[in-house]
C-alpha cells in the first residue's frame, strides 16, 4: 500500500489557529514536508514546530522567491519526487502550508504533481481573509452582498473593474504594489471603505486604514475593503 499524501493547512501563523486534527496528523505521519525560502528558514515549520514529532523525519521544500515561474517548478518536480520516495514505500506524508493548502498554496503544486498516483487528503486552515478580517474586528459581507479576491499585481484597469463589481473585496500579495493600488481605491472613492493589515494574527501584526498605510508592505499583508451596509441593521 502506498502512502497518503496530506496536504495541512496551519492558519496564518498564530499556531493556536492550528486546528486538531492538523495537529493529529502531523504528528502521527513518518514525513513532514513544508517549504523553505533558499534564503533562509522556513516560517511555515515554525508555525508548526510544537506538533512535529521528534521520530518524524523533515523534508524541506527549496522555492526560490522569484517573480519567474520556471526556477519555483524546478523545485516542484525535485520536491514531487523526493516526496514519491516515501509514498512509495508506503510511509504517509504531510506538507504543511500556512493559510489553506488550496488557497494561494504551494501544495496544489505538488499535488497536481503526485495525485495521479497517489490517495491525497486536505486538512482546510484558517485563511489570511478571515485573519485580517478578524484583525479589524469587521465583517467582511453580509446578506447578499458579493466579495472577490484579487491580487494586488493585477494592473490598474483589472483592479479598478473587478473592485467595482463587488461589495467587498480582498487584495493579496500586495508587497510593492500598495502604493500604486491605494491610488486607485482613492481614485474609485473608497479610501474611506479600505483598511490595510500585515502579520494577521502573529505577535507584530497591526492595522490601519489604507490612507496611512505605508509605501511598501511586507509579504503576509492585505488590503480589505467593505463597501457593503452595516450588518447590523
Amino acid at each position: 500500500m502506498s502512502g497518503i499524501f496530506y496536504g495541512i493547512g496551519l492558519g496564518p501563523g498564530d499556531p493556536e489557529l492550528i486546528t486538531l486534527k492538523a495537529h493529529r496528523i502531523i504528528v502521527g505521519v513518518g514525513v513532514v514536508a513544508y517549504p523553505q525560502v533558499t534564503s533562509g528558514e522556513s516560517f511555515t515549520r515554525e508555525i508548526a514546530r510544537n506538533s512535529i514529532s521528534k521520530d518524524s523525519i523533515e523534508l524541506p521544500i527549496l522555492v526560490p522567491m522569484a517573480v519567474e515561474r520556471g526556477p519555483a517548478q524546478v523545485a516542484y518536480d525535485a520536491g514531487a519526487t523526493e516526496i514519491a520516495k516515501f509514498l512509495e514505500d508506503g510511509i504517509d506524508v504531510a506538507y504543511l502550508c500556512e493559510g489553506d493548502p488550496l488557497f494561494f498554496g504551494s501544495f496544489m503544486y505538488l499535488q497536481s504533481r503526485l495525485q495521479d498516483r497517489f490517495e491525497v487528503k486536505v486538512v482546510p486552515g484558517v485563511t489570511s481573509i478571515s485573519a485580517a478580517s478578524a484583525e479589524l474586528v469587521r465583517p467582511l459581507s453580509a446578506r447578499n452582498e458579493t466579495m472577490a479576491v484579487l491580487p494586488g499585481p493585477l494592473p490598474d484597469d483589472l483592479l479598478r473593474a473587478r473592485i467595482s463589481e463587488v461589495d467587498a473585496i480582498a487584495i493579496m500579495k500586495v508587497g510593492r504594489h500598495l502604493s500604486r493600488i491605494r491610488t486607485v481605491v482613492e481614485d474609485l472613492g473608497l479610501l474611506e471603505c479600505a483598511n490595510y493589515v500585515e502579520r494577521a494574527s502573529q505577535p507584530e501584526a497591526r492595522s490601519m486604514p489604507l490612507a496611512a498605510a505605508p509605501d511598501t508592505a511586507p509579504y503576509f499583508s492585505m488590503i480589505l475593503i467593505t463597501k457593503g451596509s452595516d450588518p447590523w441593521l
